[in-house]
């Protein structure tokens, strides 16, 4: 019986970045980026032979903006792991695209080579929104986007949602909900907006990402901001307003939370159908291969990175030999850690038997503190097999989470 493996395939090319954007990704001429893929192509090849009695269930081609790219550079990624590895018979082949990158050529492009999976970073549908976001397109964008990949045939669609923007009220984010649920898609992704260091966002807000309106920054800063004339965020009472109309207005809608951010339609006949099976193998810590500059990987909890020098990686060809780089074989405590913290970000939570039989001990012996105080803190509970966050717990799940970190000493 072979192994599973899933497939992250990284395009780091964008139109233009975004005010919030922190990923690894840039804009870039045809030339280079013929280059970088002709690199991306040789490291797949050279690597499929090296996982010969592994069989790929998922395959995500992220980025960046993949649409972005020529179709025709998708087709050859997708049949250059086709070919070369084992791929079971009906895999999950997911691709993420920016509304204004797609057109119906491209979109049938994806289809004919196996992508049957999109996921469309929407953000917001209010246009006022999108500009604060720095944004290529707007809401018609958005629309025309959705239905040109529902008129090329695409049955599983994702949505990403952002709330707690600058200048967003619950009303916004409301309409921004209700609007997308008369869509019917079968996946939201809905996050909350994080300010990371590195991003204009950051030069503007600072590492202020919840404060009351300009109330919480200084009088410099709160002038700072209006002489601009940039939006405020929410304040902290608007945010928890948005959270909680999230849980509220996709559960009358249909859809399950599986996972802290995200929310799959739901299906009678198959329980877990629209849910992303790509990403429930990074918090099911199975193995995953990462190809392309910044790509990470773990195999049989042995896990590394690819370089994040665009130059460099063209260089070497994708030798993956030469581009990887921060290889580690992860000690026991650090693969219980991963265990905990990933399998708690799913609603169903963490297998107590699927732990001991993984480790040899049962969880208890390892984490009985940190279960009871939890518990007791009204942030844990156990439901059959399953340790699981409660409500309170998902609220403050970095906190949470943390608790099962072991100490330096103990590594």
């Amino acid at each position: 019986m072979m192994t599973p493996i899933s497939v992250y395939i990284h395009i780091p090319f964008c139109i233009r970045k975004c005010l919030y954007c922190d990923f690894l990704s840039a804009p870039a001429g045809k030339d280079l980026q013929e280059r970088y893929f002709r690199a991306l192509l040789s490291e797949i090849r050279g690597a499929a032979p090296l996982y010969d009695t592994y069989e790929v269930k998922t395959v995500f081609i992220g980025g960046g903006t993949p649409s972005a790219a020529d179709a025709g550079w998708i087709s050859m990624l997708v049949e250059a792991v086709r070919s070369g590895f084992h791929v079971s018979e009906n895999p999950e082949i997911t691709m993420e695209m920016n509304p204004g990158t797609e057109t119906p050529g491209k979109l049938r492009i994806y289809s004919e080579a196996g992508i049957n999976r999109l996921s469309i970073g929407c953000q917001s549908l209010q246009d006022k929104e999108l500009k604060a976001l720095g944004r290529i397109h707007d809401s018609a964008a958005f629309y025309r986007c959705y239905e040109d990949a529902r008129a090329a045939g695409f049955r599983n669609i994702n949505i990403d949602l952002m709330s707690a923007l600058p200048g967003q009220t619950p009303d916004g984010w409301r309409d921004t909900l209700e609007k997308t649920m008369a869509l019917r898609p079968e996946h939201i992704s809905a996050y909350s907006l994080m300010i990371e260091e590195g991003t204009p966002f950051y030069d503007r807000y600072g590492d202020v990402s919840r404060h009351d309106l300009y109330d919480d920054l200084e009088k410099d800063d709160s002038q700072r901001l209006k002489e601009a004339k940039w939006e405020a965020l929410p304040s902290e009472e608007a945010e928890r307003q948005m959270y909680s109309d999230t849980l509220r207005i996709l559960k009358n809608a249909g859809y399950h939370r599986y996972e802290i951010s995200n929310y799959a339609r739901d299906c009678i006949t198959d329980p877990g159908k629209y849910e992303c099976h790509h990403n429930r193998v990074y918090w099911e810590r199975g193995n995953y291969l990462g190809f392309g500059i910044g790509a990470a990987s773990l195999v049989e909890n042995t896990r590394w990175s690819n370089t994040r020098e665009l130059n460099r990686y063209i260089a070497e060809n994708g030798d993956q030999e030469k581009i990887r780089e921060n290889k580690e074989q992860l000690t026991v405590h650090a693969q219980m850690e991963e265990f905990m913290f990933l399998g708690l970000r799913l609603t169903e939570g963490v297998s107590m038997r699927g732990f001991e039989t993984y480790f040899g001990f049962p969880i208890e012996k390892i984490y009985g503190r940190v279960i009871r105080k939890l518990t007791e803190e009204g942030l844990l509970e156990q439901k059959a097999d399953h340790l699981r966050l409660t409500a309170r717990g998902t609220d403050v799940s970095n906190y949470a989470m943390a608790e099962f970190l072991f100490d330096e000493a103990d590594s």
